[in-house]
């Protein structure tokens, strides 16, 4: 296990404050070591962002809990190396009810998802579909560096119905992406400002639907 005195306060304060277990953290660690490994051979992530493992990857996912800390079953579409469905899964673990739905359409990242999945016993599913075709029963839909907003929104719809939430992490253009999604969809928002990244946004959407 990483020594914690070494990770960012940032994502210290955060373990801190979710109280998660050491299994659960060594488990994350686990889920780095593998990381690493594979993007050896298959570009998962970028290598640079590898060094930065705990802020840029880990409480950029994980801080998805405080804003829907009751919730256990998740969809994460556009799953790609992991991030945030594998961190929510592996911190989500303990908790009776915890499904986690990995929406994944290129082959070689669900063999990755489904190694860390096996390796590590968590409560989470793969999926190698396409989100738009495949509806999902869960309480929170989620993606990170999947689209843009307008064509996420058309990605997450079967599965965002009017009890479900979106929580989707988004980068500096977040307000060009909001009001050029505002075109085609209406929607309940709420945007709040990032753990990990001064420029980054969670956007908190809700009562998705199509502009008629």
């Amino acid at each position: 296990m990483s020594d914690a005195a070494t990770w960012p306060e940032a994502a210290a304060k955060f373990v801190r404050d979710i109280g998660a277990s050491q299994t659960r953290l060594e488990d994350v660690e686990r889920f780095r070591l593998m990381l690493i490994e594979t993007n050896r051979r298959m570009n998962l992530v970028g290598d640079s962002t590898l060094a930065d493992f705990w802020t840029r990857h880990f409480l950029d996912s994980a801080q998805l809990l405080a804003l829907a800390p009751e919730a256990r079953t998740w969809a994460d579409l556009g799953a790609g190396a992991g991030f945030p469905g594998l961190v929510l899964a592996i911190l989500l673990a303990d908790a009776p009810g915890t499904r986690v739905h990995l929406v994944e359409s290129v082959a070689k990242r669900c063999r990755f998802l489904a190694e860390v999945v096996q390796a590590l016993g968590l409560p989470a599913e793969i999926h190698h579909a396409r989100a738009e075709h495949l509806p999902l029963q869960v309480e929170v839909v989620t993606a990170r560096a999947c689209a843009p907003l307008t064509r996420l929104l058309a990605f997450a719809r079967p599965t965002l119905k009017r009890h479900t939430k979106g929580l989707f992490l988004k980068g500096a253009e977040v307000d060009t992406e909001v009001a050029e999604a505002r075109k085609s969809w209406r929607f309940e928002l709420a945007i709040h400002p990032s753990l990990s990244d001064p420029r980054g946004r969670v956007l908190e959407l809700t009562e998705l639907a199509r502009v008629r």
